[in-house]
């Protein structure tokens, strides 16, 4: 079992990173995630973003803050960032690194490095590593000291190269896919609108980029001939020697925050695309990049393995949680798998609940039970039923669900507790099912009208125990609501209504002063004026038990007309006694 540890918080400090998890809230709500307003992958003013090119056109296409070196344009030299795109997206090692020795410009280097490290995830054979080797390490040498936006681009890139290799994804329609769920992601992110629409629109670009330069690599005259598909695991391990060569090389240049922020950068990508992964993708040879990559950081020092699982499982991400809990065992890090249920039970992600269930060696679903009855939702409850849940977890969550007013939920739960459970516990049932707020007995009302125990004389006296002062601790307005309504004192009472009920209805025929004589009328006539208000309340409470005022009220009733009943009697059969003698059209009413 993954040892489990508190989620950890990673705050936003440095303006390296795109997107940084905000701290998760103690109820089991993932709070969002936060995107900075300047991120490491965009461009500053001297130095520019990725170039796009068409295969087969040589004109060069300048995105937005384009790098552009003065000393190059003077000699009418194509831009050096896009001319040494072109070499590596041809392998031309050799010319890449002539092309080194044109940077005249610190800003140049830097983004040289960036370059190099793209071709990192495309490396097909050991001479392109030892050639991007050497490339990498002319360019450190020559003076590149931007690792951290280098190493932050690059791990973006690994990440989205990954995902494109599901067959759920591919480079033509992925556009689209991030629009959408970069909306469903800000969706239930905390903060003002245009902020959120903002920093969507800015990660959105990354992603682009990234989706842009697969292409492109994948559309080069070297690369052409390989199908578009998972890379083979001897190809996997070039890159991943790649990247571990170039993490030696930066040495102490790299914090562990940048390591903390790349291992960010890598699980974004996956965390909005996974959910449309084809199911064993993480068993596949890009998860096994992914998963070397993210354990090459947290050798590193990324110290957010617990933070990115916790989204990843917020957002039903299964493979991604799979990935994760697998890195985390193999460095021995604790991640929360329990409150990770809790976030994934809460957006009803049930794959993901699985996953965690039976890969992460969850076995308490008392706190995510209690969560999902709270809120009424009745499918996830029936998935934790399903799973196993003890007797007494399941009284809990059905006082929870009651006393929220989710009688659907606490139905379903009272169908599935043994009687024996609900009789040992019946009191402390009903003092539980006690809410909030102006309605905070409505979960007690629904209880005794369900006669949760079974049967009447039980559910009634179990009522009449609490009324009476039979348990410690009932509060006030529960014991006076029994015993005015539940208890036998309030049987008795509804009794003696009747009684007097009928007296008064006697002296009125026979003593009325009135010039409509109800004598006159059909003795149904009569009968429906006498009792249609005791038949409408009787109705209106609906359930299989009436409250015990009400039922002895109606009892009385009932025996006045001759009717076979005693005090056994419960409500159903007699209202139906009671309707024998109304006209038919009252009945209903």
């Amino acid at each position: 079992m993954v040892e489990q540890g508190k989620p950890r918080s990673i705050r936003a400090k440095a303006k390296k990173s795109p997107f940084v998890e905000v701290e998760v809230d103690e109820i089991g709500q993932a709070s969002g995630v936060v995107f900075e307003r300047e991120s490491a992958l965009a461009p500053k003013n001297d130095r520019g973003c990725s170039v796009s090119h068409s295969h087969g056109d040589d004109e060069t296409q300048e995105s937005d803050g384009c790098v552009q070196s003065q000393g190059l344009d003077e000699h009418g030299w194509v831009d050096f960032g896009h001319s040494l795109q072109l070499v590596l997206f041809s392998r031309q090692w050799s010319l890449a690194e002539s092309l080194v020795d044109l940077a005249d410009q610190q800003s140049m280097l830097d983004y040289g490095l960036s370059i190099a490290l793209d071709a990192i995830w495309f490396l097909r054979t050991k001479r392109d590593l030892e050639g991007l080797n050497s490339l990498i390490a002319k360019i450190v040498a020559s003076g590149a000291k931007d690792f951290a936006r280098a190493i932050l681009r690059t791990s973006l890139l690994a990440s989205c190269v990954a995902a494109c290799q599901s067959k759920a994804i591919t480079v033509g329609d992925s556009k689209e896919i991030v629009a959408e769920r970069l909306h469903e992601r800000l969706r239930d992110c905390p903060g003002a609108e245009h902020l959120k629409i903002e920093a969507g629109a800015k990660v959105q670009k990354f992603m682009e980029w990234a989706l842009q330069c697969i292409h492109m690599h994948h559309c080069s005259e070297d690369t052409h001939r390989y199908r578009w598909s998972c890379n083979t695991l001897q190809e996997v391990q070039f890159h991943l020697s790649a990247f571990r060569t170039f993490l030696d090389t930066a040495g102490d240049n790299l914090s562990g925050k940048i390591f903390t922020e790349a291992f960010d950068a890598v699980c974004f990508p996956l965390t909005l695309f996974s959910s449309l992964f084809e199911p064993g993708w993480s068993s596949g040879s890009s998860a096994v990049s992914i998963k070397g990559l993210l354990s090459l950081l947290v050798e590193g020092g990324a110290d957010n393995v617990n933070q990115c699982f916790l989204e990843a499982a917020r957002f039903g991400s299964t493979e991604l949680v799979r990935i994760l809990l697998e890195v985390a065992y193999q460095n021995s890090l604790a991640v929360d798998t329990e409150l990770a249920l809790v976030y994934a039970s809460h957006y009803c992600k049930f794959s993901t609940m699985e996953c965690l269930v039976d890969e992460g060696n969850v076995s308490s679903f008392l706190s995510p039970l209690i969560k999902a009855a709270e809120r009424g939702c009745l499918q996830v409850v029936h998935w934790f039923v399903s799973r196993g849940i003890s007797d007494i977890e399941m009284c809990l969550a059905l006082t929870t669900a009651a006393s929220s007013g989710h009688f659907m939920v606490a139905s379903y739960l009272l169908a599935h507790i043994p009687q024996q459970i609900l009789e040992a516990l019946s009191t402390q049932i009903l003092k539980a099912a006690r809410g909030q707020g102006s309605r905070s007995l409505d979960g007690v009302t629904f209880l005794l009208r369900s006669n949760f125990l079974r049967d009447a004389a039980a559910t009634y006296e179990a009522a009449d125990i609490i009324a009476t002062g039979g348990t410690d601790g009932e509060p006030p307005d529960l014991v006076a609501f029994l015993k005015e309504h539940w208890s036998q004192g309030a049987f008795a009472e509804g009794v003696s209504t009747g009684e007097m009920h009928f007296v008064n209805v006697m002296r009125v025929l026979r003593r009325g002063a009135s010039p409509i004589c109800l004598e006159d009328l059909p003795s149904e006539m009569v009968l429906g004026i006498t009792y249609l208000p005791l038949y409408r309340e009787c109705v209106s409470a609906g359930g299989q038990l009436l409250p015990q005022r009400l039922r002895g009220e109606l009892l009385e009733a009932v025996h006045r007309l001759g009717e076979p009943v005693g005090t056994e009697s419960q409500g159903k059969d007699l209202v139906r006694a009671l309707e024998r003698h109304m006209p038919s059209f009252l009945v209903g009413s």
